[in-house]
């Protein structure tokens, strides 16, 4: 990917560093809640307990209680405390900026603004305005406070344990979690979570898989938009990497390798297979209303 030109956005916090201080909210089993409806989970193999954004507001799907901050909320950390790698810090800011470039012009065609989101970078436990973000969760959006919560050692993980290393495999990540808050300002978020108070476990799933099939596609609307001074910001083998990391973190391929059988009524971010032609439908049509909910 070419982002040396790219601006690096503002919209960015460095928590890295800092303390969590979370605990587990008092009532009710924790797994109650019925979907992780903004929580993004990337491929964090075993981690069921996503009680984020409205999950955690409205006990959607029954159930008290869940993850909750046990303190006052978390303030950014000095720099001094932090442990962002500089380099990682720059790719998250250029990444993040393209994506404010790209959506602000996408949205002022059809005659509305895009206001952006803030990407958090954390390390281990953290506060969102969801509730506690750690580590185990991967990535993840919080409609509450509008913002993106990354610990970057994601990034290790995406690349070492599930095999899909790569600068763009990295910021299909990032523009995944800004495609929700695009539904976000869209009001899809808010429409999903409609359905979902009404359907059942399985039908809440599906409608979950349809919310995160829909992100990976507005992913690839970026990338497909996205330009610098020299044209697109694609370079060989940036699309490769990008099918490799979908493929990896698809439902299917990773209830296969952690519990030998696959449970489709449980999956709720697709398949391998849907999630990479998701990804492939941004990138080839780079139309946004390609993107079926």
């Amino acid at each position: 990917m070419r982002l040396g030109d790219e601006p690096e956005s503002s919209n960015f916090e460095d928590r890295t560093g800092q303390s969590g201080g979370f605990g587990f909210g008092g009532g009710g089993n924790a797994l109650g809640c019925l979907l992780p409806l903004v929580a993004s989970r990337f491929g964090i193999v075993g981690v069921v307990i996503l009680l984020l954004g409205y999950c955690v507001l409205t006990q959607l799907g029954g159930g008290g209680g869940g993850i909750l901050p046990s303190g006052n909320p978390t303030t950014s950390a000095p720099s001094s405390q932090s442990t962002l790698d500089p380099n990682t810090g720059h790719f998250l800011r250029r990444v993040l900026g393209s994506t404010e470039q790209t959506w602000g012009e996408i949205f002022q065609k059809s005659g509305k603004r895009y206001t952006p989101t803030t990407l958090v970078a954390y390390s281990n436990t953290n506060q969102s305005g969801c509730g506690a973000a750690q580590s185990a969760m991967g990535p993840f959006y919080c409609p509450t406070d509008k913002k993106i919560y990354l610990d970057p050692s994601f990034f290790n993980e995406l690349s070492q344990r599930f095999g899909a290393p790569g600068d763009f495999a990295m910021a299909y990540v990032i523009a995944h979690e800004v495609g929700h808050h695009v539904q976000d300002l869209e009001g899809t978020l808010d429409q999903a979570h409609n359905l979902q108070a009404r359907a059942s476990e399985t039908e809440g799933n599906a409608i979950q898989v349809k919310i995160e099939l829909q992100a990976d596609c507005y992913a690839g609307v970026w990338a497909a938009n996205a330009r610098d001074a020299q044209g697109s910001i694609l370079e060989a083998g940036d699309v490769e990497e990008g099918m490799r990391a979908a493929e990896a973190i698809g439902d299917d391929t990773l209830q296969r390798q952690t519990q030998g059988t696959v449970v489709p009524d449980s999956f709720t971010h697709g398949t391998s297979a849907q999630r990479t032609a998701a990804l492939r439908t941004g990138l080839q049509t780079g139309n946004q209303a390609a993107c079926k909910f």
